[in-house]
């Protein structure tokens, strides 16, 4: 038997908080390996180190190849996988982040199974996009309609202020240099938020397929949640980049750069966790939760695993 000489495993208490964490990286043509507890890319430019710990989810690109123990360590610290396609612009697969209790999964269960729950959640997230006005009272199909009016706004507002032709939002997944520039930006940046929300959702427990608003997709509840950002970050910062776009530069890097820059600056991921909390009612952990198990009962509710019941039977 081989033993592998490195960093012990780490501690669920060690850590560090989702909110605290680097956004993302995205990683393309590169072999990822494992030294000790950081993850070691290696491509034709160099060697770089990377703390898995302190990293929310890797976004891996065409021509990536990842070793077992890397897995293993990314796994152990709780970070998320997206395996994507060229200029992160395809979702192929994804590796789930580590989360051992599954109270807020229950939760978010509970309230998507609930017409009234349902409903009251939906219209929170509408809520939440018209911060200075009372849209409490309006029925799903006009806020879905205030919805759509919004986002148009926000496309031809941009489109002015940066001076760059918009027409409509139109992009083929499969043929990504098809689209206009700013198609392509819009693709990759909303890419990067999906990406950023899908790590904060699964490291809290949640479940990227319950949604509110979108349903019937394995990430449902993803594109609930970025949908709340997107005006505030990935429209704006994809016609900022076109804007200043020369044909020797990669736009597809540019917006990604761009995108982690504005994470970091806006704490991203802290609003996210903020918002979670509000929409669930729930004071969600920071922290990855600690392994929790217990056993149903249709009378007492919950009761403690790990005990012969039929012994204590024969003993009553």
């Amino acid at each position: 038997m081989v033993n592998h000489v490195g960093a012990k495993k780490t501690e669920l208490i060690e850590l560090p908080r989702i909110s605290d964490r680097i956004t993302f990286i995205y990683i393309e043509h590169a072999m990822i390996s494992r030294q000790d507890s950081a993850i070691v890319v290696k491509d034709a430019r160099g060697i770089i180190k990377i703390p898995s710990a302190m990293t929310s989810v890797l976004l891996l690109g065409p021509g990536t190849d990842i070793t077992h123990r890397a897995v293993e360590l990314i796994g152990d610290t709780g970070t998320s996988i997206l395996w994507v396609g060229e200029h992160g612009v395809r979702l192929y697969a994804h590796g789930r982040a580590l989360s051992k209790s599954s109270r807020f999964l229950e939760k978010q269960a509970k309230f998507v199974s609930n017409n009234r729950l349902r409903l009251a959640v939906a219209k929170e997230m509408y809520e939440m996009r018209f911060p200075n006005e009372d849209v409490s009272d309006l029925p799903m199909q006009q806020l879905r309609g205030r919805e759509g009016a919004r986002i148009r706004k926000a496309y031809r507002q941009f489109s002015k202020e940066y001076g760059i032709q918009w027409d409509r939002r139109d992009y083929d997944p499969n043929n990504f240099e098809e689209g206009t520039l700013i198609n392509q930006a819009l693709s990759v940046a909303h890419s990067c938020l999906y990406g950023l929300v899908y790590s904060v959702i699964t490291a809290l427990g949640l479940t990227p397929g319950l949604g509110f608003i979108h349903t019937g997709h394995e990430l449902s509840f993803v594109y609930d949640i970025a949908d709340l950002y997107k005006v505030q970050c990935s429209i704006p910062i994809a016609f900022e980049v076109v804007s200043t776009h020369n044909e020797n530069e990669n736009l597809a890097r540019r917006v990604r750069l761009a995108m982690r820059d504005f994470f970091k600056e806006n704490q991203l991921i802290r609003l996210i966790v903020k918002d979670l909390q509000q929409l669930f009612s729930e004071e969600l952990d920071f922290r990855l939760d600690s392994e929790v198990l217990n056993l149903w009962d249709n009378k007492e509710q919950l009761i403690d695993y790990g005990v012969s019941y039929h012994m204590k039977e024969e003993l009553n």
